[in-house]
């Protein structure tokens, strides 16, 4: 005979009471998908025998219980509700103190407060503290809330599923800054608005974008459809132009490239998203004096597996390409214009490119060409609050990694030199900014990093042309490490006469396109492709939300 667990008896078996709390992220959690499918089993059994406390209440919703379906019954009728982006937890508020009650409507619990208690149960100079959740009126017995918990110095979770006041124990603090930072700033709470269930289905639908199989490209495919409003209209074979001639290619043409399946599938899927381009990779065509064609692309694997600036024979290049490139990259020829082509400095741009050669690929200023304001570039549910959260996990997970990716960029614009993540969010707001906005100030191009200047692969490229004099005589004024992807290939910079382009640019293809596609089965799309002459202080406060990813003039 099955006896339901009684409440208390049921808040004893949560996730969380099994890793302790308050530490920082390194702690190990059970596996959550074997976890949850014991936990969901005796929650919607216990719940069959206690539904007389609760004849108020509905005794379940159908999509808490999809999953115990059959799963060629389940997972479509999942897929259709949620989405990988359901990932994304949204940030609710920050609680501070037990003056400054936070309330929130969440996804199961249409009730919420929460508040802060500081205390000294620890006997420790600085303290702990004890924050209040008080959740009520669940939409039904079956759901329950999930929630990430922040500060700069610590990132754990827990959920609920019983209508009660919960505590959450941190039972000492890092130090005096986090001290004065919860204090003032409170901490910080996210809602993953999917509740268990979605957020399960959700990684689902995440872990195939990274996938090198059919599965992951065509759901790389279904995202950027769904999300961007992409159309991936098929091309007629052959989808590789096999008959290039290098004597119409020219340095400073544009390589645009975009790769939907695997590691870098998966990582340009979701850069795509939040930037609007329509494209994940670029490189650059160079010439030398004796005419032979080179390729410039920053992001290129050495034997290392290090990422870095390369200069590589075209032949070298495109056979990578075309028989080791494991990602089905698509790639567009984007000719420069005549005009264009005859301001063109080659000696400038193959010295700078001799430069840049070996150096590191530019992760330092990577995601600050797509911040530009402080709620424009934020996909809902992203924002800034999220971004430090996620900046938080990964200086506790790999705190190299964290380092070069933001922590250098951040000082930089902070002022400073050598404060670590949690420092700088202190310091931030010990001179009276935000993270925001701190985020927001555009990088600039003569910043010199721990290992030299930093590059990302368009980035390299619009230097080349800034050293080439193509952004001449406002180059002074252009910040070409603001630039996205799009940026770039929005430029007035490439052919606008399709006479022009070469007999073989997209042979065989009913649909002209104004560059010339070289590989790929589905036709690529640039939007906005070539129509923005160069104007002061170009792309440094523009706004990226999808679907339309619409920006005033000038930004």
């Amino acid at each position: 005979m099955f006896v339901p667990l009684l409440p208390r008896e049921r808040e004893g078996i949560r996730l969380s009471s099994l890793a302790p709390q308050s530490n920082p992220l390194p702690a190990m959690k059970p596996h959550p998908c074997l976890c949850f499918t014991n936990f969901l089993f005796l929650l919607t059994l216990s719940s069959l025998f206690t539904s007389q406390a609760y004849a108020l209440r509905s005794p379940f919703h159908p999509q808490d219980l999809l999953p115990l379906l059959p799963r060629q019954v389940s997972w479509p009728l999942l897929n259709s509700l949620r989405s990988a982006v359901d990932l994304l937890p949204s940030f609710v508020g920050a609680a501070s103190s037990s003056n400054r009650t936070l309330k929130w409507k969440g996804a199961c619990f249409y009730e919420n407060n929460a508040w802060m208690e500081f205390h000294n149960k620890s006997g420790g100079e600085f303290g702990g503290g004890t924050l209040h959740i008080k959740v009520s009126k669940p939409h039904s017995w079956t759901c329950m809330d999930l929630y990430v918990f922040a500060t700069p110095y610590r990132v754990t979770w827990d959920y609920y599923f019983l209508s009660r006041e919960h505590t959450l124990e941190f039972k000492e603090w890092e130090g005096k800054a986090e001290l004065e930072y919860v204090k003032n700033k409170g901490v910080s709470i996210f809602l993953m608005e999917a509740g268990m269930i979605g957020t399960l289905q959700a990684l689902w639908d995440v872990f195939p974008l990274f996938t090198n199989t059919g599965w992951g490209e065509s759901s790389n495919i279904g995202f950027l459809k769904k999300h961007m409003g992409a159309s991936f209209e098929q091309r007629p074979q052959p989808w590789v132009t096999s008959n290039i001639s290098i004597d119409d290619i020219h340095s400073g043409d544009f390589l645009a490239i975009s790769k939907i399946r695997g590691r870098w599938g998966g990582f340009e899927t979701l850069e795509k998203w939040v930037s609007g381009a329509y494209a994940g990779h670029t490189a650059v065509c160079l010439k030398d004096s004796e005419g032979k064609l080179w390729i410039g692309e920053s992001g290129h694997e050495n034997d290392k597996g290090e990422d870095i600036v390369a200069i590589l024979p075209w032949e070298e290049w495109w056979e990578f390409e075309l028989t080791k490139d494991d990602s089905n990259p698509h790639i567009a020829l984007l000719p420069l214009h005549p005009d264009i082509r005859a301001k063109f400095n080659e000696t400038a741009a193959w010295e700078y490119a001799r430069s840049m050669d070996g150096k590191p690929y530019g992760y330092h200023n990577m995601i600050f060409s797509w911040i530009d304001t402080i709620n424009g570039n934020y996909p809902p549910p992203l924002d800034a609050h999220l971004v430090a959260s996620v900046m938080t996990v990964w200086n506790h997970i790999q705190p190299d990694y964290a380092a070069n990716m933001w922590n250098e960029a951040l000082n930089k614009r902070l002022g400073t030199q050598n404060l670590s993540l949690p420092e700088i969010l202190v310091e931030t707001e010990k001179v009276g900014s935000s993270f925001d906005q701190l985020l927001t100030i555009p990088e600039q191009d003569d910043w010199l990093y721990s290992d030299g200047k930093s590059t990302s692969c368009v980035a390299f490229i619009l230097e080349m042309y800034k050293e080439a004099g193509l952004f001449d005589p406002i180059a002074s004024s252009i910040q070409v490490t603001e630039f996205t992807i799009k940026d770039a290939y929005m430029l007035k910079f490439f052919e606008n006469n399709s006479s022009r382009l070469p007999k073989w640019c997209n042979d065989g293809d009913s649909v002209k396109l104004p560059y010339c596609q070289i590989r790929g089965k589905y036709r690529m799309e640039l939007p906005a492709f070539n129509t923005l002459d160069p104007y002061l202080h170009m792309n440094e406060r523009c706004p990226s939300l999808p679907p339309k990813y619409a920006r005033p003039k000038n930004c």
